[in-house]
């Protein structure tokens, strides 16, 4: 009987040039080689370059004095601080515009989402308007909307619109109430992080025993019983005011207290949100639409309610669904909030770009701002990445 499979002596006559897997590695080798000696080659050219227009490529100037104002800095700035001062300014309105704008986008998205596929015909065509509408708008088009023409109508100080709140609108902003911290609020506030962090944990560990025992071990009402101790606690030891309302007011030209947004914060907040909830609106409903419908029509079949079907059969397998497409509309939401240069809003982008007319140092503070970006992206990335993979079926 003849044996048609090659022998080991025949593969071992065979040249080296003609082996595959050393061409194999050898064009790999070849690739990295020249990818790399091109980066180097780059790089070589272009700090000649630089040299030659003397340029500086350094970040010693974040130290020198800034020179410009910040409308509304979220922290302690003058015009005599220094740029690092500046962009740390700069970078927390980026990170506040972005996440409040996150929790607003994935709200009203969702929220959008089960409208467009309620059996209610008004319902469901008001949901669609809502998201075809700002699908096909630019976002900066959106932005000039708000800023020049829904703010732009917006009555002077004198005259401002008083909503239930108390709320004051004008055209210097948005005036509400907001809760301030007393001399005793600092005791209340670490008991109850203290409190959140000890009811995680024993949120977790609990569910975990439950799932090895079998055993039902309340971890949830345990969890929020240990989280309301704290609070009691927390409220007695700061003499039971904690905080306290600031209400604003008028006086003299304008109105003092509570929290203001500016048209400028407000604009650019209310653009991010709806534009985003549009996109997360599909994003949400795409996936609810992918879970089976017999699964649906079982749970209906036990008695469960609309509510119940929704928040235990439904959202937890579209979750799995959501969740990559929503990675990428965060990351666009975090990137587009450098459009509030067009409407003077002081981001990080805008800080940036200041900064490169008063100091001249247009490639460290592009490299600055790349790599500012880039690891935001590449943290939101990292934190919604493990919760995805923890929300995933496990073949076995």
């Amino acid at each position: 009987m003849t044996n048609n499979q090659p022998s080991i002596s025949s593969e071992a006559n065979i040249p080296f040039y003609r082996d595959e897997r050393i061409i194999t590695i050898f064009a790999q080798v070849l690739s990295a080689v020249l990818i790399i000696g091109i980066l180097i080659l780059a790089i070589i050219n272009f700090f000649k370059a630089a040299e030659a227009r003397n340029m500086t490529l350094t970040f010693g100037f974040l130290k020198e004095a800034a020179g410009f104002p910040i409308s509304n800095p979220p922290i302690d700035y003058e015009p005599g601080m220094s740029y690092g001062r500046a962009f740390q300014a700069g970078l927390i309105n980026t990170l506040l515009i972005s996440g409040i704008g996150i929790i607003a986008a994935t709200i009203i998205g969702t929220l959008t989402a089960l409208a467009r596929l309620s059996s209610n015909w008004l319902l469901s065509r008001i949901a669609l308007v809502f998201i075809e509408f700002h699908r096909n708008i630019p976002l900066l088009v959106l932005l000039f909307i708000w800023y020049f023409v829904v703010f732009g109508m917006v009555p002077p100080v004198t005259e401002s619109l008083q909503w239930p709140g108390p709320i004051f609108v004008n055209k210097r902003g948005v005036y509400f109430a907001w809760p301030r911290l007393t001399e005793t609020g600092s005791v209340f506030v670490v008991l109850i992080s203290i409190g959140i962090i000890v009811s995680l944990i024993i949120f977790i560990t609990l569910r975990k025993r439950r799932k090895i025992t079998g055993k039902d071990t309340y971890y949830s009402l345990i969890s929020v019983g240990v989280l309301v101790i704290f609070f009691l606690v927390g409220w007695s030891l700061s003499g039971g005011t904690p905080f306290q309302m600031d209400i604003p007011y008028f006086a003299g030209i304008n109105y003092q207290g509570g929290l203001r947004l500016t048209p400028e914060f407000a604009g650019m907040f209310l653009s991010l949100s709806l534009y985003t909830a549009a996109f997360i609106a599909e994003v949400v409903r795409g996936g609810i639409q992918a879970v089976d419908k017999g699964q649906i029509e079982a749970a209906r079949a036990v008695g469960l309610s609309q509510f119940q079907v929704l928040s235990l059969v439904i959202m937890p397998q579209a979750l799995r669904i959501i969740i990559p497409p929503m990675i990428s509309q965060y990351l666009n939401l975090t990137k587009n909030s450098s459009l509030a240069l067009a409407i003077g809003f002081q981001e990080f982008f805008a800080v940036g770009k200041i900064a490169i007319n008063q100091a001249g140092r247009a490639v460290p503070i592009f490299a600055l701002i790349m790599l500012t970006y880039l690891s935001l992206s590449l943290l939101t990335s990292f934190v919604l990445n493990i919760y995805n993979r923890r929300i995933q079926f496990v073949m076995r």
